[in-house]
């Protein structure tokens, strides 16, 4: 019973989870990240729209936008 256990643990701690994308305005004044490229968060963004993993926007100090949530 604990080898099963001990397997299962190994199996479920191996895998990386599915990275999440979020999109970001190009400006080095952003402050927010966006689950969807055409969310009218973005809207305003003149310096276009960059694809991003959310992990890396957040350690940007981005927060989801408000239209998101």
């Amino acid at each position: 019973m604990k080898y099963t256990l001990l397997l299962l643990f190994v199996f479920c701690t191996s895998f990386s989870p599915i990275e999440t994308n979020v999109f970001i305005c190009g400006s080095s004044g952003a402050k927010k990240y966006h689950y969807k490229e055409n969310c009218r968060g973005l809207s305003s963004c003149s310096h276009g729209v960059v694809k991003t993993s959310l992990k890396q926007a957040q350690g940007l100090g981005l927060t989801l936008c408000g239209w998101e949530d």
